[in-house]
C-alpha cells in the first residue's frame, strides 16, 4: 500500500472515531493486522476471560483468535457443541461471555455499524449479552452511509459469503443481491447507532483491506 493511501486510512479513521465517541463506543486505529493484535489483546487485560466469536474472515484469515488465546483467554469454540444439549450449554456460555469478538459489514463515516446476518447469533450478541464487544474491521469496510452500507453488504460482502458457505442462491450465481428468501443469509438487518452502555462496543480499524 502506497504512503498516500496510508495516510488517507489514517486521517478517515482517526474522523470515525471521533464520531463513534459521540455514539458511546472506543475506537482505535491500527496501521496493520499485527498493531491490531496487540491493541486487542491489551484491550482484553491480563486477567483470563472466556471470549466468543461470530463467523468473520477478518477474524479467522489473520490469527485473531491464536493471538487471544496465546495470551490466556478460554475461546469458546461454538463449533464444538453440535447436539441440541450442547447447543443450548454453547449459547448461554456465550450471551454470558466477558467479551464476544467479531466484525463488521459495514462502517459509515458517521461511526454507525451496519450488519447483515443469517440465524442472527453474531448480531444478537452485539446487541446484548457479553460484557464487551470487539469489532475489528478494515477500512475497505468504511461507507458514506446507511444505505450505502447495505448495498455494499448486499453486493459485495453476501454473494462470496454464498459461495464459501455453498448457498444456492442467486448471488452465489451471478454476483449481485437477486433479493431471494430461500436460502438467504440475510435474515437480519441491524444498524448500531449508539451503544446504550458506554464503551462496551470496541470498534479496532485497520489501515489495511480485509475480509469481505
Amino acid at each position: 500500500m502506497n504512503e498516500s493511501k496510508k495516510i488517507f486510512y489514517r486521517n478517515q479513521a482517526e474522523s470515525i472515531i471521533a464520531k463513534m465517541k459521540l455514539r458511546k463506543m472506543d475506537a482505535y486505529y491500527c496501521e496493520d493486522v499485527a498493531e491490531a493484535k496487540a491493541k486487542l489483546v491489551e484491550l482484553l487485560g491480563s486477567s483470563p476471560k472466556n471470549i466468543g466469536y461470530g463467523g468473520s474472515m477478518t477474524i479467522d484469515d489473520n490469527g485473531f483468535k491464536d493471538a487471544i488465546s496465546g495470551a490466556g483467554h478460554n475461546i469458546i469454540v461454538r463449533e464444538n457443541y453440535t447436539t441440541p444439549d450442547e447447543l443450548k450449554e454453547c449459547k448461554a456460555m456465550l450471551v454470558n461471555a466477558d467479551a464476544f469478538l467479531m466484525s463488521s459489514n459495514a462502517i459509515t463515516l458517521d461511526g454507525e455499524l451496519i450488519n447483515i446476518d443469517g440465524r442472527g447469533n453474531r448480531v444478537s450478541f452485539l446487541i446484548y449479552g457479553p460484557d464487551e464487544v470487539f469489532v475489528i474491521a478494515g477500512m475497505n469496510k468504511i461507507v458514506t452511509d446507511v444505505p450505502s452500507g447495505i448495498e455494499r453488504v448486499r453486493n459485495m460482502a453476501t454473494p462470496p459469503n454464498t459461495v464459501r458457505l455453498n448457498r444456492d442462491t442467486p448471488c452465489a450465481k451471478t454476483g449481485r443481491c437477486g433479493d431471494c428468501l430461500t436460502n438467504s443469509i440475510c435474515s437480519q438487518i441491524v444498524v448500531t447507532r449508539t451503544s446504550m452502555i458506554p464503551s462496551r462496543i470496541k470498534v479496532i480499524l485497520i489501515g489495511e483491506e480485509l475480509g469481505y
